[in-house]
């Protein structure tokens, strides 16, 4: 099944999407913040002789000819391999210093470590993960960066308790002030990362991890403050994983919450409202997407919402 072709009706220049989708994508590093400067990465690339290329809308961003693993900046957690347009969400949500954080779907902790480091690494970030495995990622990656306001939790996020850390207050109370649910997906976005992304592909699943994504974004809702700032985003082209779960929750009778307007420095497309045989709340089409051919980059999808009880 040609998987891509779902999307044409929704993309503007279908031929350039395609085309893009088929290029490699280029190696990009983020500098963290906690342990160094963008200076300084800098430096020591040139000391090293390794090529790089800034990104214009992220100072911290760099693109590099070869993968980061082998540089003594990647060892010593200068810097985080990290994709462009993955870097978006936690930019999105803002996080602010001293803040309560909730990163239900955390592992490996690209953006977990992003998010403690615009944090400057001071409040409450509980990262979560339901896969075992991958929490061993997870902790590497935040002890190699200098992560030191992270939590580590390991259960389902759409059952997230928030127990552990309200003690004898009442566990039913929202207790965030942030949270980023950026859940598992399709993948369709990562296509150029991972060539062989779509080959076990299968609609079932779509509509399947689509219940598990509208699952863990109520739930992070319910944790979240009145007033509080959640961000949902995927990497996949799927409107079932992305505006029809939107659509779950600004319907729903168990969570507030209201999608907001934001700008990107990235060039995207608006949400979509109608999708084969489903209208969606017009709503959903503050939320963005970005397509590989729009920017040279994976491909995306980001939303920003506000719980509003």
């Amino acid at each position: 099944m040609d998987v891509l072709a779902r999307y044409e009706p929704l993309v503007d220049d279908y031929e350039a999407f395609r085309t893009a989708c088929e290029r490699p994508l280029p190696s990009v590093v983020r500098v963290n913040g906690i342990k160094t400067t963008p200076e300084r990465v800098r430096r020591a690339f040139d000391e090293q002789g390794v090529e790089y290329e800034p990104v214009d809308w992220h100072d911290g961003l760099l693109k590099l000819d070869d993968q980061p693993g082998n540089s003594w900046p990647y060892v010593h957690g200068w810097v985080y391999g990290q994709e462009e347009v993955s870097a978006v969400p936690a930019e999105v949500l803002a996080p602010e210093p001293g803040e309560r954080v909730f990163d239900p779907c955390a592992a490996p902790g690209s953006k977990t470590t992003q998010l403690a480091a615009l944090m400057d690494d001071r409040g409450l970030l509980v990262a979560n993960d339901n896969n075992l495995g991958r929490l061993s990622a997870l902790r590497s990656n935040a002890e190699r960066c200098g992560v030191t306001s992270v939590v580590v939790t390991n259960s389902d996020a759409r059952n997230f308790s928030l127990r552990p850390f309200v003690g004898d207050g009442d566990h039913q109370q929202p207790f965030f002030d942030r949270a980023l649910v950026d859940v598992p997906c399709s993948c369709e976005g990562t296509i150029r990362k991972n060539p062989t992304a779509l080959e076990k592909w299968e609609y079932s699943h779509v509509q399947g991890i689509a219940g598990v994504q509208k699952g863990i974004l109520t739930r992070a809702i319910e944790a979240t403050e009145p007033g509080g700032t959640i961000v949902y985003s995927t990497c996949t082209f799927a409107p079932e994983e992305n505006e029809a779960v939107l659509d779950h929750v600004l319907d729903s009778d168990r969570v507030s919450c209201e999608l907001v307007e934001f700008d990107l420095p990235l060039v995207s497309a608006p949400g979509v409202t109608e999708w084969e045989d489903e209208t969606y709340d017009p709503r959903v089409e503050r939320a963005k997407r970005i397509y590989p051919h729009l920017n040279d980059t994976g491909g995306f999808f980001c939303a920003k919402l506000e719980v509003t009880a």
